[in-house]
């Protein structure tokens, strides 16, 4: 799939049928539900994947895909010309909190030096749109409620600390070369699956909660740990604020439609505005199942702060985004969907 475009997208009304996005990570849990959300806008698409964690089925057979790290400079610059790339949406990184504490080093490399080499080569080849999968964890155990953007960013794991590097590098990138411009989107609690079944959460030895819960009710593991319970919140255990992924990719969409139309670069938190607490989402999953998830407290992980609930009014007045998917019966019911699944093409 070559680009379709032109030079410049000034002053044409549909810019959708003028862009091909490169997807970084887009063999993954959200990358690949980006391809199938940009594809139904009617945006050309090529993924990037060294497919450690992404799954090759996760591509849809007509998009192309491209093996290799995003710290490849030659092998990125290549397929952005191959390809005539406009944007890129970039969502290939280590994501595991507990992980980035004992294996710092691997956090740094893979979500700040391979993004380094990325957002270089993009600004050598032309490359004016950047989308950045940043997160929620940048704000480290934040004492507003809910967190905004401008609140202090203060990350107390590697992995919030690899991100804020990541968008300190593409604030000062865009203030010096006058055509880059970037949106950093700071995710809270990404969940669920595509309500179609195309794709899902299908990462090996997955930390999300509700995924790890929904393994637990289908007897995929024989129980769910609870780290903590002595958190200063109602109920003792972590409150997270858990967005579906089908309107995560959304905001996406939007993200990239608002710079190819000019705007400029901005931060924006992808979260519904509402908190459930880690006992809240058990007892969910287990109401959705038909009974309840086996499961048990055991001690505190490092790196987890109480609570993180975002203030999500300024990517809804500026962007216009608008969550489909906010219940967290919804979510559970999609991730459960895509947990049987799995579980049936193994057995």
């Amino acid at each position: 799939m070559g680009a379709r475009g032109t030079d410049s997208l000034e002053g044409i009304c549909n810019v959708t049928d003028k862009a091909t996005v490169l997807v970084t990570g887009g063999a993954g849990y959200i990358g690949s539900h980006a391809v199938l959300a940009l594809r139904d806008a009617g945006y050309g698409v090529v993924v990037l994947d060294n497919l450690s964690t992404g799954r090759r089925q996760g591509v849809p057979a007509d998009v192309p895909l491209v093996i290799g790290s995003v710290g490849d400079s030659g092998l990125v610059a290549d397929t952005l010309k191959e390809h005539g790339i406009a944007a890129v949406m970039h969502f290939a990184g280590s994501i595991v909190v507990p992980e980035s504490v004992s294996k710092p080093l691997l956090y740094y490399r893979n979500n700040t030096v391979n993004s380094h080499a990325l957002v270089e080569t993009c600004v050598r080849q032309g490359v004016q749109n950047f989308i950045f999968s940043s997160t929620a964890a940048v704000y480290g155990d934040a004492k507003d409620t809910p967190i905004r953007e401008d609140s202090p960013t203060q990350p107390i794991n590697p992995y919030g600390t690899s991100k804020l590097m990541t968008e300190f590098m593409l604030r000062d990138t865009a203030a010096a070369v006058s055509d880059f411009r970037y949106i950093a989107l700071r995710y809270f609690n990404v969940a669920g699956a595509d309500p179609q079944g195309r794709t899902g959460q299908s990462t090996p030895n997955a930390t999300h909660l509700i995924k790890v819960a929904a393994q637990a009710a289908l007897g995929m593991r024989p129980e769910l740990q609870l780290f903590g319970e002595d958190y200063p919140t109602p109920d003792g255990t972590c409150i997270r604020d858990y967005i579906h992924v089908t309107d995560l990719v959304a905001a996406h969409v939007d993200a990239l439609g608002y710079l190819l139309k000019g705007g400029q670069s901005r931060v924006f938190n992808c979260g519904y505005g509402q908190g459930f607490s880690v006992k809240e989402v058990v007892k969910a999953v287990g109401e959705v199942y038909g009974r309840p998830v086996p499961h048990r407290i055991v001690g505190r992980r490092p790196g987890d702060p109480a609570a993180l609930v975002a203030a999500s009014d300024r990517i809804r007045a500026e962007l216009g985004w608008t969550p489909k998917h906010d219940e967290l019966r919804f979510i559970v019911e999609t991730a459960l969907a895509w947990e049987r699944r799995l579980h049936n093409e193994k057995v």
